[in-house]
């Protein structure tokens, strides 16, 4: 299950690679590189991971640089085959020259990915990259930081309205009973009279004027309740399972569209579309795992979060994930930390703000790593802000601008507050600070003494020199972008955290690329 990689190349292999040109020097770079990339220690876990069959006996490391190749030239797994056969400078790099056939086979690339993903391969193949990068000088374990930052990855399923949405999920819930009793999809929508699920659209079905309100009212209205009709009736049937797949999941789906969409319609008995959006919504049945997110307040996308971990003096990705877009970045950081952690100990990170959330961001400013980040800024209009207050979280005690001390109190909540109350009556500050007639409250936030650090830090020349290193993240993530693209090629969350990883390994082998043509 060993990829033979010759210890001296052939003749015509190092003719070949002379010859090509600056769009195809990474080719050679690949064919370079491989016996390095894939040693046999290295190949050894790979093939651990791989349950050998009769049907596929192609070695993990091949496919796996026919993975790497299949991302640097974006094609499909049939298309990576004909490069095999017809495109020198894959079979160059796959050690295959002449040959008139692909060392591998178009079922052999998922059945890689799918193993890839169940033994967590694809974040070792990371790690191999930045161990090379390691030993060949790009960066030194002595003195480790890390930059996090993330980008969106829109999702390939498709997003539909609420009315698409349930009619998709009533479709599947219809073909999943008809395949499991063995009856005609229409036979069970003539049975339960589902006029909505007739052989048009469903809007094209439904027949109304859109443009009048109580229409468009009445017919949604008529969906719910043919869906409701729709759900009961496979429940109440005992000769189909409904405790999982497809019937059950099914059923499940078109539960929690009704439940995520719909909501009491004030002016009736029935039910309306949901005004606004519940939190945790799921805009797409053909990608469960989508979720609306934001990158900014104007910048609104359906689809993922794609996470990276950048070691700080280079471009160089140690680790890298996707998360539903609805997530925060909080949630991403303990892990995207665990794989800095393995390439030695943390002394300094660097991120933006949706990252200061975190948990772990305390512990390890605890431990004494360097953080930095801008602080969150208070907005409190042209009144003073809560930087003008003086926050002693040893004696537990605030000031405010006028000198006026009070005690830091816990809620019943657990929340910490300091309030100055009938002190701000008095005051000849007063309407430069609050005009609440209960006086000026600041909140002191749960890792108040880490925000103070952060803003004593901006305030220095030093500090904002050092805040300005984040940049290189933001070419390291420029490229990313260029390479993957702003849409997901997978669906649901581990295939396009395979996928990132993918890229973020192609990634770092440009750098050593790069790194190695400096220092010849």
């Amino acid at each position: 299950m060993r990829w033979e990689i010759p210890a001296e190349p052939s003749p015509k292999e190092v003719r070949l690679a002379s010859r090509l040109k600056r769009g195809s020097k990474f080719f050679a770079f690949l064919w370079e590189i491989r016996a390095k990339l894939f040693s046999p220690e290295f190949q050894d876990e790979l093939i651990s991971g791989f349950d050998r069959n009769r049907s596929d006996n192609v070695p993990p490391a091949l496919l796996a640089m026919v993975w790497l190749l299949q991302a640097y030239t974006q094609v499909s797994d049939r298309d990576a085959v004909d490069n095999a056969i017809y495109d020198s400078r894959w079979q160059l790099v796959l050690g295959t020259l002449g040959s008139d056939e692909a060392p591998f086979g178009q079922g052999s690339l998922p059945r890689f990915r799918a193993r890839l993903v169940r033994h967590d391969l694809d974040r070792r193949l990371v790690d191999r990259t930045v161990e090379l990068a390691r030993e060949s000088g790009l960066f030194g374990d002595r003195n480790l930081r890390g930059i996090l930052d993330s980008s969106p990855l829109r999702g390939a399923g498709r997003v539909e309205d609420t009315w698409n949405l349930i009619g998709r999920a009533m479709r599947n819930l219809i073909s999943a009973v008809a395949r499991s009793n063995g009856t005609e999809p229409s036979t069970l929508i003539e049975e339960l009279k589902l006029v909505a699920m007739g052989e048009s659209s469903l809007k094209a079905n439904l027949d109304i004027d859109w443009a009048d309100g109580d229409a468009r009212a009445s017919a949604f209205q008529q969906l719910v309740d043919e869906a409701n009709r729709l759900t009961e009736w496979v429940e109440k049937r005992k000769d189909l399972d409904v405790s999982g797949p497809p019937v059950g999941t099914a059923l499940k789906d078109l539960a929690i569209v009704l439940g995520q969409d719909t909501e009491p319609d004030p002016d009736g008995p029935g039910v309306r579309i949901l005004e606004g959006i519940v939190k945790d919504r799921m805009p797409s049945l053909g990608d469960k795992d989508m979720r609306h997110g934001r990158k900014s307040q104007s910048y609104k996308f359906t689809g993922y979060k794609r996470f990276f971990i950048v070691v700080g003096g280079g471009r160089l990705v140690a680790g890298a994930l996707a998360q539903p877009a609805n997530l925060p970045e909080a949630d991403a950081t303990p892990r995207l930390l665990h794989d800095l952690e393995r390439h030695g100990e943390v002394k300094g990170l660097d991120f933006d703000r949706g990252f200061l959330a975190s948990k772990v961001i305390e512990v390890l400013q605890i431990r004494g790593v360097e953080i930095r980040c801008k602080p969150w800024r208070s907005r409190n209009g042209s009144r003073f802000p809560k930087e003008r207050f003086a926050i002693d979280l040893k004696a537990g005690t605030a000031t405010c601008p006028a000198e006026v001390q009070v005690p830091i109190r816990i809620s019943t909540k657990g929340d910490r507050k300091a309030s100055w109350g009938r002190n701000c009556g008095a005051c000849a500050l007063q309407k430069a600070c609050t005009e609440a007639k209960q006086g000026r409250t600041i909140q002191v936030h749960p890792q108040e003494e880490l925000h103070q650090r952060l803003r004593e830090r901006q305030a220095t020349p030093e500090g904002r020199e050092g805040l300005r290193e984040r940049v290189v993240i933001e070419h390291a993530l420029a490229r990313l972008q260029r390479m993957q693209g702003s849409r997901a090629r997978y669906k649901g969350t581990r295939k396009n955290t395979m996928d990132v990883r993918r890229y973020a390994a192609l990634n770092n082998l440009y750098e050593l690329q790069a790194h190695q043509k400096v220092a010849a």
